[in-house]
């Protein structure tokens, strides 16, 4: 007989419950460094890589949390549109997409906005959830920017909208094309009264979102890093059949070919902010 055979392994024990006691949230691997970062940092960091400086994606509650007085602001209540207009399904339902979606991010949709005060100004604040099927833009976001508008315009307030996005929402297929036409005209008629609208670009902001009220602010302000363009590169060097320049479509690239006004550390954001909006309303402050 095989002595190999004859021996019996003997059994590893596995203590389960410290396993359990371990929270997944613990860690965060930096994209830009690849470094291990304790959460709890990074959170008190404005959630930026003290390494290499990345600034992560932020949930849309955070970053009203960061930018309003004292964290104080009152969510606006969005209207609520049709889940499905067209009846869409690819390899899944959409109206389970949305459903799925919306347990993961505990939202309905991937806009929220809220009007507070920044610095004492009166504001309307909009902010996309990336989480939400890419922060993708359909008549519910649509619907809801103009919504945020219409807010600010009742107010007298400044506007200021955080796009996340990968553009429009393929799934509402033209009804979410019509939403950039929407929106457009929507903010232009905060420049008709005369009201700052401020955009401040984050990673990443594509499609129609960027082909539409994302740059039309008075003020375009982009993160450190952030992704934005139209079409990917990709897409533009297959069809210009060329190799495009390092750092293309990256916010310090847009800001030195004249595409944004500032690339502002989201450490310094709130304050730039209370700066922009002392100048752009003085008179509305209060």
């Amino acid at each position: 007989m095989n002595w190999i055979k004859s021996i019996r392994r003997r059994p590893v024990a596995h203590n389960k419950d410290k396993a359990k006691d371990i929270p997944d949230n613990i860690w965060d691997t930096c994209p830009g460094c690849s470094g291990m970062l304790y959460h709890a940092e990074v959170e008190k960091s404005h959630f930026i890589c003290p390494h290499c400086g990345h600034h992560f994606r932020l949930a849309p509650l955070k970053r009203l949390d960061m930018l309003f007085d004292d964290g104080q602001y009152t969510l606006i209540q969005l209207p609520k549109t049709a889940d499905d207009p067209l009846a869409f399904h690819d390899l899944k339902k959409y109206a389970d997409r949305l459903k799925e979606a919306r347990k993961k991010t505990k939202n309905q949709d991937a806009f929220i906005a809220a009007h507070g005060k920044i610095g004492g100004h009166s504001v309307v604040v909009g902010a996309f959830d990336f989480s939400f099927m890419g922060g993708s833009m359909g008549c519910a976001v649509g619907e809801a920017i103009v919504t945020a508008v219409q807010l600010a315009l009742l107010q007298e307030a400044a506007l200021i909208l955080v796009p996340a996005s990968g553009g429009a929402r393929m799934q509402e297929g033209i009804l979410s094309l019509m939403q950039m036409a929407r929106t457009s005209v929507a903010v232009d008629k905060l420049k008709k009264r005369r009201l700052p609208y401020i955009v401040v670009l984050t990673d990443p902001t594509t499609g129609g979102v960027t082909a539409s009220f994302a740059m039309l602010g008075d003020l375009t302000l982009a993160e450190p890093g952030a992704t934005i363009g139209f079409a990917g590169s990709r897409v533009i060097e297959q069809t210009i059949r060329e190799k495009l320049p390092p750092n293309f479509q990256k916010s310090d690239y847009l800001l030195e070919h004249g595409m944004i006004d500032a690339v502002v550390p989201r450490s310094e954001l709130r304050g730039t902010l209370i700066q922009a909006l002392g100048l752009l309303m003085p008179s509305r402050k209060g």
